[in-house]
């Protein structure tokens, strides 16, 4: 489902950034084929620096098919950044991709609250946001942050996810299964 980022997958995944209903909700854009491999490689080098933590998001066989980042970390916070390509949308790779990148960044790392950013009209990606248990809508929380973020005329929502939240709900829902379970071989 997920993987470290590599050179190699820059060609396919730029395909899919460059769809129109993809590309403007993209945090690292570039227009060409060789600025997207530069750019993956600038990623490569910050992950190794601690300073950003990216993932691709793989197909049920293995084929590329979008990113998910953490930017901007520090203070054991950082920026959640996501997107998957057009053919890929309602799926169900959002909700798989990023419930294994928490996994990841929770148990294997400092990190105790990422952000999400989604601009205000991008309702498609708000809407996916909310859908989580564990994701709180936090403008009035960090009103700071959010002037910060929207001093260039662009207008967004602030979300966070906070660790102990996110393995609350998880314990919650494993419990849950195991009980079901448990349930329906007594029957």
């Amino acid at each position: 489902m997920l993987k470290k980022r590599e050179i190699a997958d820059c060609g396919a995944l730029f395909e899919l950034l460059k769809d129109p209903e993809v590309f403007p909700f993209v945090r690292q854009k570039a227009d060409t084929l060789d600025e997207y491999m530069f750019i993956t490689k600038q990623g490569i080098e910050l992950e190794e620096q601690k300073r950003m933590i990216s993932r691709t998001i793989l197909d049920e066989w293995g084929q590329p098919i979008g990113t998910i980042s953490l930017f901007d970390i520090r203070d054991g916070t950082g920026f959640l950044g996501t997107w998957i390509g057009k053919p890929y949308f309602g799926k169900g790779y959002n909700k798989a991709a990023k419930e294994a990148f928490f996994d990841e960044i929770f148990s294997q790392t400092d990190i105790h609250t990422i952000f999400m950013r989604i601009r205000r009209e991008n309702h498609r990606s708000k809407k996916a946001a909310l859908k989580f248990p564990y994701v709180l809508p936090a403008n009035d929380l960090y009103p700071e942050i959010l002037n910060e973020l929207n001093q260039n005329g662009v207008t967004y929502d602030l979300f966070e996810i906070k660790k102990e939240h996110y393995f609350i709900h998880k314990r919650h829902v494993e419990s849950f299964c195991y009980s079901a379970d448990s349930q329906l071989r007594e029957a």
